[in-house]
């Protein structure tokens, strides 16, 4: 399927208190009244970490839980933004001067980057908007908040963007855990980093192959030219790519390129200081994710006796590439994850770009109520910032709709 606009859906305020709530406060600050709403729903990546910018399918799932904005359309060339959560500051700007600073990202740049790139397809638009804050993301998050289905997760592929639904076996649970830790990555270079080292990879794999190198940007181009499987292109990396980190001056070498070049025509802005990457991991973590994808789709379609322990295991294997191959745990996310297990989860792992967030954990639904307060005690409990965090930061979801459109009836 395609990505269409959100739906609009007339609904009566008195029977939607946070609606109503964000209408109060809408017009406590402006002294007029929204003309729509827009939910925009919480999301979690089941498995496929790190591979959307790569070119390989995701699979996740948007949540119940969501993000409610009230809009006034206005005839001015200002833009007025406020949040109700205190700590984010008001903010306005004309829409004819709009600057986005990337060195310091404000929540308000999020919607600044969707009106620069208002043009294009919504879903898509909403990928390449993200970059403006200097993010070089994949997709995922915008084509599931957009496609996302009641009951169902969806596996996101791309180019074209498609979603096919995936029905979650019944069972088991899905559990989000916050560790609170956070991680800006658009303030950090963690994550364009890892974008900048699988694009990288992707030149070399592509060279020795004796491929047109300098048209390939994806780890998914190299598989997709040289028609083999992802079993076959781990071999493959295993022969190219040597486990050290690559100096810039190696990869110079390897390509035949200058150092100006590679700064100036692959490089990222944000990468350009850099002086090692490690090629052989995220490669070797970018086509084992893409076959994990792949095997829990299988597995959920055929439906096994054991469904929930095979795909248990399929996020275990996920979480251990993220962290050795990877390198995007952390700590806080590396304890959370071993309590998740502990007590009960079939499979748990990181989601998101990692460094922080959140875990997701498979629970069977006969220890949930016993698996959410013992991970409550084990995580939360004894740390303050922690058990302020805790009531919005471990909760069992489910599949939930996509974006919305809300007009009073």
């Amino acid at each position: 399927m395609a990505a269409d606009a959100p739906s609009t859906v007339p609904v009566q305020l008195v029977e939607q208190p946070r609606l109503l709530k964000l209408k109060e406060s809408f017009i406590a600050k402006f002294g007029s009244a929204p003309k729509f709403y827009v939910r925009a729903p919480g999301r979690v990546n089941l498995i496929g970490e790190h591979i959307d910018y790569c070119g390989y399918a995701v699979l996740p799932m948007a949540i119940e839980q969501d993000i409610l904005i009230a809009v006034e359309p206005v005839k001015t060339e200002v833009v007025q933004l406020a949040n109700i959560n205190s700590s984010y500051l008001d903010f306005s700007t004309s829409v004819n001067n709009i600057q986005i600073n990337k060195s310091k990202p404000q929540w308000h740049n999020y919607f600044l980057c969707g009106l620069k790139g208002i043009q294009v397809e919504l879903a898509e638009i909403c990928t390449k908007s993200e970059r403006y804050i200097g993010t070089e993301g994949g997709g995922m998050d915008q084509s599931i908040s957009f496609l996302a289905e009641e009951g169902t997760a969806k596996l996101i592929e791309f180019r074209p963007l498609r979603a096919t639904d995936v029905r979650l076996p019944s069972g088991a649970a899905f559990v989000i855990a916050n560790s609170c830790v956070e991680m800006n990555k658009a303030a950090t270079s963690h994550y364009n980093i890892r974008v900048m080292e699988c694009r990288l990879a992707t030149k070399l794999l592509s060279k020795s192959k004796s491929l047109d190198w300098k048209k390939m940007l994806r780890l998914q181009d190299v598989q997709a030219s040289l028609g083999v499987s992802l079993e076959e292109m781990l071999t493959i990396v295993e022969e190219v790519l040597h486990p050290e980190p690559y100096s810039t001056e190696e990869i110079c070498k390897c390509l035949g390129i200058s150092l100006e070049d590679l700064r100036s025509q692959i490089l990222s802005q944000n990468t350009q200081n850099v002086s090692t990457f490690k090629l052989y991991q995220r490669a070797k973590h970018v086509y084992s994710e893409a076959a994990r994808v792949l095997e829990f789709k299988k597995i959920c379609s055929e439906a096994p006796d054991n469904a929930i322990q095979l795909l248990g295991e399929l996020m275990n294997q996920s979480y251990i590439s993220c962290k050795e191959m990877y390198e995007c745990s952390c700590p806080e996310l590396d304890r959370l994850v071993d309590i998740c297990l502990q007590f009960g989860a079939i499979g748990s792992r990181l989601t998101g770009a990692g460094w922080g967030g959140c875990t997701v954990s498979m629970v069977p639904t006969d220890k949930l109520n016993t698996f959410l307060k013992n991970v409550k005690k084990a995580y939360y409990q004894n740390d303050g910032q922690r058990l302020a965090l805790e009531n919005n930061g471990l909760f069992a979801t489910k599949p939930g709709r996509g974006a919305l459109v809300f007009v009073e009836a």
